[in-house]
């Protein structure tokens, strides 16, 4: 019987040593990684290993990058329009998704993915958002757009339904829209309903739900006399969307609901509308079904189907 007493709890005793040797020692490496991108992170009882998107010595060396990108966001002046733009709050979205990242403009895990983008731009890569590497952005973005105006045959266009419309008085003129175009945008609704069903209301279907303003077509296909008649109502407008060569003449040109007024340029209302969530999905999926935004208006979205996806 003392044999056994004394037996248990000696081997107990060397079971809970070897989980104890096992735990501390043999988890020691269990987040590092071969890819280098994860920092060796030591596991306590208390708190659960932490794993930054950069290495610490990245996150040093960007700091300042992002010191600079935080100031510079609200004071930038740079050249657009005729006139000199002040930050790039606005473009933040954009910029992000452009730079694949999901990090805040402030934070060096921003600035360490800018850099990246920067050298492959052959720019210098310092991670700071200046004007340069602003009108490479820009550059990119222009890009992606159609690039061109003229009216589509007859048998090109379709008439929407008023339903798919911001303006429920709309008439029906106005409601017409490449056919292809359409047909992308129906499919780019259908994908939304999953992703923002609780910020957006949609039906079970996956339609826009009765009242539901965002992501309706404000505008869609203009015809050049229709475009004429905006310019008249607005002389001096510098707004592209009453440009005199319009990529709404194509049919393959949206200007989709996203916030605040529908297509107001002023600074505050565009800052508004890239912060909805409507917005922000379309920044980081219009591409997969073939629409590009123009970065100067939130709303403004142009179908260039598999031409430059």
């Amino acid at each position: 019987m003392k044999r056994q007493s004394v037996f248990l709890p000696a081997v107990f005793g060397l079971i809970l040593c070897g989980l104890t040797f096992h735990f501390v020692f043999g988890n020691t490496n269990v987040f590092a990684q071969t890819s280098g991108e994860r920092q060796l992170v030591t596991r306590t009882a208390k708190s659960a290993p932490v794993e930054p998107r950069i290495k610490a010595a990245d996150a040093l060396r960007f700091s300042a990058a992002a010191s600079a990108n935080a100031a510079s966001r609200d004071t930038l002046a740079w050249p657009f329009g005729g006139k000199n733009q002040i930050g790039w709050s606005i473009y933040v979205p954009l910029i992000a998704n452009t730079v694949g990242t999901d990090a805040g403009p402030n934070t060096p895990e921003f600035a360490a993915s800018l850099a990246a983008w920067q050298a492959n731009r052959g720019i210098q890569s310092t991670g700071i958002l200046d004007v340069s590497t602003l009108e490479s952005l820009r550059s990119l973005w222009q890009s992606q757009r159609l690039g061109r105006s003229g009216v589509p045959s007859e048998d090109r266009l379709l008439t929407a339904p008023i339903f798919d419309f911001y303006d429920p008085t709309r008439g029906p003129d106005l409601l017409k829209l490449e056919r292809e175009t359409y047909t992308a945008y129906r499919k780019m609704i259908a994908a939304a309903s999953k992703d923002l069903g609780g910020s957006i209301k949609f039906t079970k279907t996956g339609e826009l739900a009765e009242g539901e303003k965002f992501l309706r077509i404000v505008s869609a296909f203009r015809s050049p006399e229709y475009q004429q008649q905006l310019r008249q109502q607005s002389p001096g407008s510098g707004r592209a969307a009453l440009a005199k060569n319009s990529a709404h003449s194509t049919g393959q040109a949206l200007d989709l609901y996203v916030g605040g007024e529908p297509v107001s340029t002023k600074d505050a209302n565009r800052l508004l509308q890239v912060r909805t969530p409507a917005y922000k999905w379309l920044v980081k999926n219009a591409a997969r079904f073939g629409f590009h935004n123009y970065f100067y208006e939130p709303w403004h979205w142009e179908y260039v189907g598999a031409e430059k996806r």
